[in-house]
């Protein structure tokens, strides 16, 4: 099953709008990028990464709720 959905991802048929989902994805990640890259200014580089990937994780499931499958 995941084979297929990965066929299905990169052939661009997996989801209605791939623009947005794109997009979405890049959000998330930039968010997690900003929030790791701020926390690692003052703080060691270990808790800016499981902060950012904290961050990055807790956003996906809000972005990705309204996505459409085709």
């Amino acid at each position: 099953m995941a084979i297929n959905s990965a066929k299905l991802f990169f052939a661009g048929k997996l989801f209605k709008d791939r623009s947005l989902v794109i997009r979405q994805l890049a959000l998330g990640a930039g968010a997690g990028a900003g929030a790791m890259i701020l926390v690692g200014l003052v703080a060691p580089v270990w808790l800016a990464a499981i902060i950012g990937g904290a961050v990055a994780g807790f956003l996906q499931p809000i972005l990705f709720k309204d996505l459409k499958y085709a």
